[in-house]
């Protein structure tokens, strides 16, 4: 017998729950071909799923991490329009961040800014369309420590940060300089 009383009961949870992963953002674009290339090689991403409407890259095990909706006759949106500011990426350690700043500049394609924010070092990127994509490594050991720096003076007194020569950090990190220094905000 298959009542609705014989089913097992499976209360909700009323708090507030927050997500487990961040999955994908998806771009509309009437640029979607440059846009893939774009990201496969600064996400050193694959394409998954192509047709002349959408595509799908991946860069791990999820079926996909960006999509990208062509979309013809779109216009630029103004440069002080509201809206998304830009999308991050964390690297385990900052040999990965410089060695993707090595093979991206190698192919043509450099940050428009580089900034020691603190609790990360970061080098923000443009794509084709112009959408800003960071690439950062975390400056602390532990979230927890990183979270303490939010917390202090010398972050309210400077919330964005102290730009950096990435060239510079790439040589003095090669050379041997100690990796907690070049991660240190000045």
């Amino acid at each position: 017998m298959d009542s609705h009383a014989d089913k097992a009961r499976r209360p909700l949870d009323s708090r507030p729950i927050a997500p487990s992963l961040f999955a994908h953002f998806v771009l509309r674009t009437a640029n979607k071909k440059a846009l893939v290339a774009w990201y496969c090689t600064v996400l050193a991403a694959r394409p998954i799923f192509e047709n002349d409407y959408i595509s799908f890259i991946s860069y791990d095990d999820e079926h996909h991490r960006v999509a990208f909706i062509e979309q013809p006759n779109l216009e630029k949106p103004a440069e002080r329009a509201w809206g998304l500011a830009h999308v991050a990426y964390t690297f385990a350690d900052l040999g990965q961040l410089l060695s993707t700043y090595r093979r991206l500049k190698g192919a043509g394609i450099v940050p428009v800014r580089t900034i020691n924010h603190g609790p990360t070092v970061s080098m923000y990127y443009r794509d084709p369309d112009g959408n800003q994509v960071e690439l950062q490594v975390d400056a602390f050991a532990t979230k927890a420590e990183a979270a303490d720096f939010l917390g202090t003076e010398a972050f309210a007194q400077n919330p964005i940060g102290v730009l950096f020569d990435a060239d510079r950090m790439l040589a003095d990190y090669e050379a041997g300089v100690d990796e907690r220094e070049l991660l240190r905000r000045p």
